[in-house]
């Protein structure tokens, strides 16, 4: 039986020598600097220049990731633990909160239950996580006319549970060979029809005015993790004016910001984009135990050769990374005034090693099969050279708009700001390598994501001590997904003593107990 690698694991790395000697033996080229500069020098600390978001310079480098929430209403409205969150994002320091958490457009949609919908019964409650942010902001660092606050539109596509938490209720782009079986896809019923992604478009247009009148400076339109728009980007076999081509492939971005622009909204525009997919994969069931699952290998794929539903993937070779269309893409978002691209990669439903690396896999994951600093790199790279690109000129005039405020900031923008992901897995060294990847100009901005729920102050701490907390650093333990996956709410159970005290934390450690994770 073969042996499983051997993890070094961050914290065993004491000094950003030792660091930067692993990534050297790993053959990995990520910049780490040896201190985290005072804010007077560091790019963290710079706005970002050039670029209004609503009028708005974003004030540092830092953003604040989307993260699925599991705590709304059923109704999709705002609760307190929402709030809290919220709150914490106000207070964290960073500049640019990128869509706060994933909303549904519309109640079919949502990933869970609990998630928010952008919806006008539930417009009052957004507009106050948005006031929490700020207001938070305000009061710890005596302003806020330097941060920039989004929404995130979602539709889950084939990962929707709208109505149980248990229950899979899968619409999808198109019939996938290795997915269906995983996620409840049985039917041609449940692919959209043409017809009906018209209707979704008009969803994606009305939660957009929500958005605005709610106060979001922008919306994300995401396109990441193997969600319905991303899906759609993989559809090569897909009939009908959505799917085949490129053009087609792009049309319900293109047409949602029209619609947007049509509907005389002002508000400025982002996409968060998985750049790159692989295959799906599943534990080594060979080196699986009851308990503990295997390093990740992927599920066969011998008879989907060449590989044709997924983005930014090799189709000969689908474990490899191809930034042909993604720069296409790119380009297109580019020429559509697009400001803000956070760029992501694969899924945490099905390749979570490529979009999320950790250390403990989460319940329905596996162990890592090679050093998720790998995986870190792979991103921070895709990012770089994406951002390397010579970017079409985004029209004068947005094509449908007033041409009055946000409107003409986009047009100041010749390319849209580059923010990285998969930052968390760094821990100590986060700081280290984002200030070195932005003074580098791989990157506009760093988002955090996962490392906001364990440690909401990292960016404040970064910026105005240069030292960080230790012991409240993520370590990716992946108890804020594994969580989720048994319908209970997200949050940092080993860190976070608010989600400690809760009954969902002896439910937690219970089904670790018994193999869950």
């Amino acid at each position: 039986m073969p042996e499983p690698f051997k993890l070094v694991r961050v914290p065993s790395l004491k000094t950003p020598v030792q660091f930067r000697a692993h990534l050297d033996a790993l053959g990995l080229d990520l910049p780490c600097d040896d201190a985290i500069d005072d804010p007077s020098v560091s790019p963290l600390a710079q706005p970002v220049p050039g670029v209004r978001i609503n009028g708005r310079t974003i004030g540092n480098r830092l953003a604040i990731h989307p993260m699925e929430g599991w705590d709304a209403t059923t109704s999709g409205g705002v609760t307190d633990d929402v709030r809290r969150r919220w709150q914490r994002f106000g207070s964290s320091g960073a500049k640019l909160i990128y869509g706060g958490e994933a909303m549904a457009v519309r109640h079919d949609g949502r990933a869970n239950p609990h998630q928010l919908i952008l919806s006008e019964s539930n417009k009052a409650g957004l507009a106050e996580l948005r006031e929490i942010v700020v207001r938070s902001h305000r009061e710890r660092f005596g302003q806020a006319e330097d941060l920039v606050v989004g929404f995130q539109l979602t539709h889950s596509g084939r990962f929707c549970k709208p109505n149980d938490a248990h229950r899979l209720e899968p619409r999808v782009a198109f019939r996938h060979p290795l997915l269906d079986s995983k996620f409840g896809v049985t039917s041609d019923s449940q692919v959209f029809t043409d017809s009906e992604i018209d209707q979704l478009i008009l969803d994606y247009i009305r939660a957009a005015r929500i958005a605005w009148e709610a106060g979001a400076d922008f919306v994300d339109v995401k396109h990441c993790h193997g969600y319905l728009l991303h899906e759609f980007l993989g559809a090569r076999g897909r009939p009908g004016k959505f799917g085949g081509s490129f053009e087609n492939r792009t049309r319900i971005l293109r047409e949602i910001v029209a619609g947007i622009r049509a509907d005389n909204n002002p508000i400025a525009l982002g996409v968060r984009l998985s750049a790159f997919d692989f295959v799906p994969f599943r534990p080594d069931p060979a080196l699986s135990t009851p308990g503990r699952p295997g390093p990740g290998i992927p599920e066969d794929f011998s008879m989907c050769i060449p590989y044709q539903c997924a983005f930014g993937c090799n189709a000969d070779h689908p474990l490899e990374a191809d930034l042909t269309e993604p720069r296409r893409f790119v380009g297109l978002c580019s020429s559509l005034g697009i400001q803000l691209l956070n760029i992501s990669a694969g899924s945490p439903y099905y390749n979570p090693h490529i979009q999320r690396p950790a250390a403990y896999p989460p319940s329905d994951g596996y162990q890592p099969a090679h050093d998720p600093l790998i995986d870190v790199a792979r991103q921070i790279h895709a990012v770089r050279q994406l951002k390397a690109m010579e970017m079409p000129t985004p029209p004068a005039t947005p094509a449908s708009g007033s041409g009055a405020g946000p409107l003409e900031d986009a047009a100041m923008t010749r390319a849209p700001i580059f923010i990285g992901s998969a930052y968390s897995y760094l821990q100590e060294y986060l700081p280290r390598v984002a200030q070195a990847v932005v003074r580098r100009g791989w990157a506009d901005m760093v988002g955090i994501g996962r490392m906001t729920l364990s440690y909401s102050d990292l960016p404040a701490d970064t910026l105005e001590k240069g030292e960080l907390t230790t012991r409240m650093i993520c370590r990716t333990f992946s108890d804020c997904t594994t969580a989720p996956r048994h319908g209970m709410k997200s949050g940092c159970y080993p860190l976070d003593n608010y989600y400690a005290t809760q009954p969902e934390a002896q439910k937690l450690k219970a089904i670790k107990r018994q193999g869950g994770a």
